[in-house]
């Protein structure tokens, strides 16, 4: 494996310490997310009655949040370092969740979320500029891959640590559980993790410095398309999380299970990304994401069309539902990483800047494709299937236009 050598004169921790922190920092996202999925009833009778699709806004404008954060987390980090940078982002995610905890209203929830996933940026941007700073190439993808199987449990039992908050505390209590979380991982990180960016090569944060960076990050052809499938890779991610929860519950009156079967499609889907990393450096990044995107066309249109002609018998409408979920979240394991490892290649000396840039672009942009996907929830599963159908589509062809 090519590593870039520190500097610093902090003990180096082992490859699986730093495979796990860099797990626990992804985690802040799943966790962010995935807990309020059980709450979103609660939050919709709460604070938005009249409009109970509008609670799944709780988790997009998280997420428009911290696609803004991302434009600004890497060229900082190029800057001032990777340490400061992750440790001051996860000090406002922190300081919001409070703010969040104590809103009265949806609006202010939702301003609260989106500064909260600001913050976040710091934690998610930077820790992959951080993996670009040691490992480069297929091995990068692999020690991604890695780190993203470990983070996979998170979205497996964020649901159930959720639902138990809901019990004792209520759903705001949730925002607490998201403090004490972050409060313990960032100390972890402060504590073990040296600084990965030499002073020597930091880079000024000037305005010209940035739109310089930015112009030649979107000047190759294979970060752009990165770019682009990304976006809908992540469209297809965030439209399932909104939906999912109203269609186990008004679809198949299976609310009150809904993070038993949320962990078993997490689990599940989970094994994708050690697949991935055992495959990865044999077939390289662009046949993989290719494969997965091409193989979930031919799936969701294969299990819409099935859906809507009646074809499933009643008692596998639901288990069928759950097996076309799984899949979406298996083609997520399959194509995310690869798709930053894919993206961050070919400008590895500005990989902070290159990371906000893929990272915010593809973040912001997906938003705008999977709110209006979610809110089309109409009591069927129909508008969320299309939608992955169409995402996927579009992303295989554009696939098609890195050469080999």
């Amino acid at each position: 494996m090519t590593q870039v050598p520190h500097t610093s004169t902090a003990p180096r921790m082992g490859q699986t310490e730093f495979i796990i922190l860099i797990a626990a920092l992804f985690a802040t996202i799943a966790f962010s997310i995935d807990a309020m999925l059980p709450a979103l009833p609660q939050i919709a009778a709460e604070l938005s009655p009249d409009s109970p699709n509008a609670a799944q806004l709780i988790l997009t404008s998280f997420v428009l949040g911290m696609g803004i954060g991302t434009l600004l987390a890497g060229p900082l980090s190029d800057a001032f370092g990777r340490k400061p940078v992750i440790l001051a982002g996860a000090a406002l995610y922190c300081a919001a969740a409070l703010v969040a905890y104590a809103a009265p209203t949806l609006e202010g929830v939702l301003l609260a979320r989106l500064l909260q996933g600001l913050g976040s940026a710091g934690p998610r941007v930077v820790s992959l500029a951080l993996v670009r700073d040691l490992y480069k190439g297929r091995e990068m993808a692999r020690v991604v891959s890695f780190a993203m199987m470990i983070f996979t449990l998170v979205p497996a039992i964020a649901p159930f640590i959720g639902q138990g908050i809901i019990w004792v505390a209520g759903w705001r209590g949730i925002f607490l559980a998201f403090v004490a979380f972050s409060a313990l991982s960032m100390l972890w990180f402060w504590l073990r993790q040296p600084e990965t960016m030499p002073k020597a090569m930091r880079r000024p944060l000037q305005v010209s410095t940035l739109k310089a960076a930015f112009v030649e990050v979107l000047s190759h052809r294979v970060v752009v398309v990165s770019i682009a499938v990304q976006t809908l890779v992540f469209a297809c991610l965030f439209a399932t999380l909104s939906a999912t929860q109203p269609i186990l519950d008004q679809v198949y009156d299976e609310g009150e299970r809904f993070p038993i079967w949320f962990a078993l499609i997490a689990l599940l889907s989970g094994t994708a990304s050690l697949i991935n990393a055992k495959l990865v450096v044999r077939l390289g990044m662009r046949r993989m994401i290719s494969m997965s995107l091409g193989a979930q066309v031919v799936f969701s249109t294969v299990m819409l069309v099935a859906k809507a002609g009646g074809i499933w018998p009643p008692a596998l409408a639901f288990p069928a539902h759950l097996l076309w979920t799984t899949g979406v979240f298996f083609m997520i394991g399959l194509t995310i990483g690869n798709l930053n490892a894919l993206g961050l290649e070919p400008v590895g000396h500005v990989a902070g800047m290159a990371a906000s840039v893929i990272g915010a672009i593809a973040t912001v942009a997906s938003v705008v494709l999977a709110v209006p996907v979610g809110l089309m929830f109409d009591g069927t599963a129909y508008p969320l299937m299309g939608g992955v159908a169409v995402f996927a589509a579009a992303g295989w062809g554009l696939m098609r236009m890195i050469p080999r």
